[in-house]
Order: C-alpha cells, then structure tokens, then sequence
C-alpha cells in the first residue's frame, strides 16, 4: 500500500532544506505542524520536556529529599528487564549523588514473579527499609502498597504501565494504588505532553529534578552535567530495548543517547560493546534491540537480572569484562532454546488446529517461563495474530503474550480479568498467571470476544513513495539520514518499483542466506541489489511464478537455456555499500511480487 497522506510537500520542502520526498516521507508519519516537524528535524536535548509536567513529580522529590535529610534507608524494587534495570540503575545513582543511604532489589522472575509481591515488601522492612521506590512497576500494586502502608513505609511508585480499571456499563474507574506519590504518565490526570516514554525515562525525569532542587539549580543544567549525559544514555537504551516509539521526545532521547554511547560514560555498557564485538561508533536502535540488550534481558531469564545491574555500577575495567562475558553467554544459551521453543510452539499451532483461532493461545509446559515472550513475538511474526505463550510455572500457569495494531491486548485481557490470579500489560505486550485449569478457558473467551476481520490479519506493507531506483544517489542515502534513527515508529523508509528484471545473481554468507543480485529497470539502467530476508522463500516464489529453469538460470549468468526472464516488483531502499575503502549504491530488497 502506498502512503497518501496529503501535504503541501513543496512549501515543506522549501522551509526545510530537504528533498520533497523527505517531506513525504515526514508526513506519513504523522508529523505535521511546523513545530513537529522542526523538532523532528532538529530536536535537540533542549526540547525536552520538564520533569515536573509528570504528575506527583514535584511531590516524590520533596519526599525524597526529606528522607535524604534524615537519613532513612531508602529501598529501590525495580523490574527483571532492559527497562527494569535501567531504570534502577538511574534511580540508584541519582540518589547516591544526593547522599541517599540507598540500596536496590529486583525481582526473581521465577521466584517473585512481575512488580512488588507482599515478600518483597516485608524483605524491605526486614532490612530497615524506611521508603520503597519502584521503577517500571507499581501502578498495578494496589493490595502490596497497602501492606507497606499497614508497616507503616512511605512507598512512591515511578512507572509508565497502563493503569488498572474496573469497567461497568462502559464506564472505566481507575484505581491508583495509595502510594505517597505515583508518578506515571498514563494517569488520567497527569497532563505530560508525551505519556509514551519508558520506566526508564520516567526515572531519569525523577532524577534530573532531585539533583536539581537539591543543588539549587535546573534540570537542564544537571542534564547537560556527567552523571546526567551517562544517564541519558540508559534512558535511550531502555527506550530502544522496552520498544517505545521513537516519536517525539522518544526520538531526541534516542538519538541523543545513541551519540553519547559512542564515548559511554558507563564502564559496563563499555565492557557489553567489547564483549559483543560492538563498534560503538556504528550504534544503532538495531544494535541495542538485537545485540546488546538481549544479553540484559537473558541474564533475567535464565539467572538473575542482578547481574545485569552490577554490570551497570562497575566501577572497575576487570569486573565489567567478567560480568559482561557472562551476560553474552547467557544469551547464546537462550538463542538456542528460544529456537526449539518455537518450533514447538508451531509444531502445536499446526498439528492441533490452532491455526484457525483468531487470538493463538500456546501452552508449552516444558518451555523456560521466562522465554514466553520471546516466543510469542516470534508467533505473531509468522501468523500475524496476537499471541499468547503459557508455560507452567512453580504455582500454576505463567505467559507472555505479544499483539497486532488491531487487537488491545490489555482491554481484552480485562474482559475475563477473573481467570487470572494477575495480569498486566499494555496494547501491544501483556503477562500473566492463572491457574492450569484455566488455560483451553482463556482460549476459548479470547476468540469468543474477539472481533478482528480477516482484514487485520494481512501484513500491510506500507510504500512511502513508488520512487524509481534511477532517482536514487549516495546525496540521498544521506539525506535520508537525517531521520534516524530508525526503528518501532519511526520505521526505515521504503521505496517500490515495478518491472525490475532479475539478470544475475549470487548467495552469499556463511549460512548463504544473503542474495546479492544485479537489476535492470525498464530503461536498462542496472543496479546492485541484495536480500536479507528468506533466501530459501525467495527462489521458492520464483521457482513457482517462472520455473526452476529460471532459478538456476539466475545464478549462472542467465546462461540458462530457455529460461525465462525473472521480472518483479519490490520494495527496496537505498543504501550504502562499504568494502575495502569502496563505497558504493546498492538497493536492499525488503519485499518483492
């Protein structure tokens, strides 16, 4: 499908110095007033928005600094994920620049589960604990901080989670947990211009304004101070790593943190880099998304996120390499069992006639709870459903589940809430547990209550301009530029053309799963090309549409006797090619018909 959201793409072009197919391309994603259209551009750290536009904002740092004063023993309880640990890692070393007497705590996935549960909470009060900060978990802990309360801690919840509900008659009454401050941008009443930005980010907001009111000055001054720049750099890697948005501040965080990893401030995010074969100066979203913040995610998964921290307030260059070794070896472990997860899980789909259900419900028993998620994304890909991966936990049935754009993960949740003995989540991702009795029920009432067409099951591709190949350049592979970073709602632009004939090719990479192929337009202007994408799909369709004659006729030269030309449409983008000193053009081929 070709985006045709309208726009004068002339006058946009003219005010902003860029090609009118940039300001196409801005347009379709819903930039649109000349303000966000020059923060999209040119947004800079300074455009980021106040930390005490977050509701209860200014009323946690007063707390805060009043215990601060007098000595309390402040707990963080964070979460067992990228966002998780970032955002405590901020907090932790926020409170430490203020002279706070401050200690952390994060869940065991499998021993404690998601957020506070009543043993973290009296662990807290164990040690002494006066206040419990949380980060990235809390507006759903209604009965625990009602527990804290009864011990009589103060208990201030930093989070950005959907808040609960209950629905009568179509009318929603939230319920946010009786905690001294709750500072989380999806409140009803919070007016934060921009309520999509991570725990992370949330805590990073909390942080900027104690330092400040406690150092006298602005927030902006401690921004732009050392311990601000190294904490901006985990707010963009949980941003990246949780898969915010990257629209708005989202995007100045990202873009910003990403600059500022190139020389990190943070000895362990070094040591990650080093471990991971990382050149920093070449960080993308991708980098975080699928290199280094998986290593942080599976050490919370197999082990214990505290790893994962303790990377972050390494002070010493040996620990941080010893810490960050392990985390990589975490992760390849769980690449391995993710992969049999899966196919397991589509082994179930096919053979069990869940192919036909609209919402897929997956249980894997012998599966490590904590690779539910990572399954059900995998899932949704293939089948372009929601999904939901159960395994079986120490005490009942624990899963994942992952969603499409049409399904409100969270909303139909809540519609049979009293299957589960806890749940939360938002649109796109949810988790929860529920007894294993439950299990074919939750199936059943998801797909009863479901209301998706066949419509919102098809992959829609989305054109940004049918643009010919001979219009592309290296001047506009670098214009293009300026709208990194790409990634979750900001995607890559893609381009299409028709008529592209096929004329030779080669496989190429270790697994030889990579084609590199020469095109030719319909003027006769050639063109490298090369897919990443499923090679062995790939001669497949081509196979089937033209003939194995073709196929075999593509990698020899076109020498084929008889062979038919291969003539297809793709959409592609342009890019740069670099090897050995060499740069050239070269169009990557995302998907063809």
């Amino acid at each position: 499908m070709v985006a045709t959201k309208k726009a004068d793409f002339d006058a946009i072009s003219r005010k902003y110095h860029i090609s009118p197919v940039l300001a196409r391309i801005i347009r379709n994603r819903d930039v649109v007033e000349d303000k966000d259209i020059d923060r999209f551009l040119n947004g800079t750290r300074k455009h980021l928005y106040a930390p005490e536009l977050l509701k209860d904002m200014n009323k946690a740092v007063d707390i805060l600094l009043e215990k601060i004063k007098q000595g309390k023993h402040i707990r963080i309880i964070g979460d067992y994920d990228i966002d998780g640990i970032c955002s405590t890692y901020i907090l932790y070393r926020g409170l430490s620049e203020c002279g706070a007497d401050v200690d952390t705590a994060i869940p065991h996935r499998i021993r404690d589960g998601y957020g506070l549960n009543e043993n973290l909470i009296q662990e807290a009060y164990n040690a002494g604990t006066d206040t419990v900060l949380t980060c990235d978990n809390g507006i759903a802990a209604y009965e625990q901080i009602a527990f804290a309360n009864s011990l009589g801690m103060t208990v201030i919840v930093t989070d950005h989670h959907e808040v609960p509900y209950d629905e009568n008659d179509g009318v929603r009454r939230y319920r946010v947990p009786e905690a001294r401050a709750v500072v989380d941008p999806k409140q009803e009443d919070c007016g934060y211009p921009f309520p999509e930005i991570c725990g992370a980010v949330v805590a990073y907001k909390l942080v900027l304004a104690l330092i400040a009111q406690k150092e006298g000055s602005n927030w902006q001054e401690v921004m732009e101070s050392e311990i601000g720049l190294e904490l901006l750099e985990l707010a963009a890697f949980a941003t990246i790593g949780d898969v915010m948005e990257l629209k708005d501040e989202n995007r100045i965080i990202v873009k910003s943190g990403i600059d500022l990893m190139k020389h990190t401030r943070n000895i362990g995010l070094k040591a990650l880099m080093q471990a991971t074969g990382t050149d920093p100066m070449h960080i993308k979203p991708y980098t975080i998304g699928f290199v280094l913040g998986p290593c942080l995610n599976a050490t919370g998964r197999l082990d214990t996120a505290v790893n994962a921290l303790e990377l972050f307030k390494a002070a010493d260059v040996d620990v941080a390499a010893v810490l960050a070794g392990d985390l990589k070896s975490m992760n390849d472990s769980r690449k391995e069992l993710t992969l049999k997860g899966v196919e397991e899980a589509i082994r179930q789909i096919e053979s069990n006639g869940l192919v036909r259900d609209r919402v897929l419900v997956v249980y894997l028993p012998q599966v490590h709870e904590s690779l539910a998620g990572i399954i059900a994304g995998r899932i949704r890909e293939k089948y372009s459903k929601p999904v939901f991966v159960l395994t079986r936990a120490e005490e009942g049935v624990k899963g994942s589940g992952r969603s499409i754009e049409a399904f409100h993960m969270y909303d139909e949740m809540t519609k049979c809430k009293e299957l589960f003995t806890k749940y939360g989540g938002h649109k796109l991702a949810a988790g929860l547990s529920l007894p294993e009795e439950n299990v074919d029920v939750f199936r059943r009432r998801l797909n009863e209550n479901c209301t998706l067409t066949d419509a919102d099951f098809e992959e829609k591709i989305l054109i940004d301009v049918p643009m010919p190949m001979e219009y592309a350049s290296l001047a506009f592979v670098a214009e293009i530029s300026k709208l990194e970073p790409f990634g979750n709602g900001n995607p890559k632009p893609q381009f299409a053309q028709k008529n592209i004939r096929f004329v030779s090719g080669r496989v190429l990479g270790a697994n030889r799963s990579v084609g590199k192929y020469t095109v030719e337009d319909e003027k006769g202007r050639r063109y490298e090309m090369i897919y990443f994408g499923d090679i062995e799909a790939f001669h497949e369709y081509i196979g089937e549409k033209y003939s194995a004659a073709a196929v075999a006729s593509l990698y020899n030269m076109g020498t084929q006797t008889g062979a038919e030309d291969i003539i297809l449409s793709v959409v592609y983008y342009p890019d740069i090619n670099e090897y050995r000193g060499n740069v050239s053009l070269q169009m990557v081929m995302k998907y063809y018909q």
